[in-house]
């Protein structure tokens, strides 16, 4: 194919991809006010199935603290006029990129396969999967578990009695939307590493060199990730990202090692 010929299948893949994102958001759109009030504010009610697997861990163990046994409800004030129709489009056309990951996934191999040697296409299908698996599994566990603790620490933080605390619903969606899909994107981390070590640019010895300069950027990337700013959200979501840089120290290979291990023995 000439440098024309692959523009224009970039271009129908363009199409496909935001045809593909079209539908799900008009989807969305339609479903969005049994979806908002079922998932998107299910964090905000006492019966959130992580607040009940904590106060089911409390009783377990007799623990006493708040943290497991604080009864939680939000209730959210809108104080802008057109808040909620913007609000309903861009969740929507959100919902329908997170959910659309894995169609992107398909039309990147299907357009870069044919340039791939046998071995090459093997290796990039089983990162394209694992990258589709660790992206959800980041939005879940967003949306699980750090979103619903950041959620819990930041509306019942009183800075003064006299203070008391109402959020709003812009707020509410933007630390959503920020904290889940940042989050999605911080577990790519592991395929990223694995890309790099596989091109020759990282390698284990690499990782743990600089493991203490990974901290800081993982401290300064979850400071970016985290619209608050505070010190509780901050290592929420810090935390989960040092835990991705260690699985990726395991995930790839000493080149030393391997280099060693190539020679033959005399």
């Amino acid at each position: 194919m000439t440098f024309w010929d692959h523009l224009d299948e970039l271009r129908r893949v363009l199409f496909r991809v935001i045809g593909v994102w079209t539908l799900l958001a008009v989807g969305y759109f339609m479903a969005m006010p049994y979806l908002f009030d079922r998932v998107i504010l299910a964090p905000c009610h006492n019966d959130f199935i992580f607040y009940d697997l904590l106060r089911a861990i409390g009783e377990r163990l007799d623990l006493t603290d708040d943290f497991f046994t604080q009864q939680f409800h939000v209730k959210l004030v809108n104080i802008n006029l057109a808040a909620p129709f913007f609000i309903h489009l861009s969740t929507a056309f959100w919902m329908s990129v997170v959910t659309a990951m894995p169609y992107l996934f398909f039309e990147i191999w299907h357009f870069v396969s044919p340039a791939l040697y046998p071995n090459e296409r093997k290796g990039v299908r089983k990162a394209l999967v694992l990258g589709t698996l660790m992206f959800f599994v980041g939005v879940l566990v967003g949306y699980f578990m750090v979103y619903p603790l950041t959620l819990r620490f930041l509306s019942t933080y009183q800075l003064s009695g006299e203070i008391e605390n109402i959020l709003s619903l812009n707020s509410y969606i933007d630390n959503f939307m920020m904290l889940i899909l940042c989050m999605g994107l911080a577990f790519e981390l592991p395929l990223v590493t694995w890309l790099l070590s596989l091109l020759g640019v990282v390698d284990k010895s690499f990782l743990r060199k600089y493991r203490r300069h990974a901290i800081v950027v993982i401290v300064i990337a979850a400071a970016v990730i985290t619209p608050t700013g505070d010190p509780f959200t901050l290592s929420v979501v810090a935390i989960p990202l040092y835990l991705l840089y260690e699985i990726s120290v395991l995930m790839i290979r000493d080149k030393t090692r391997t280099v060693e291990r190539s020679e033959p023995e005399e």
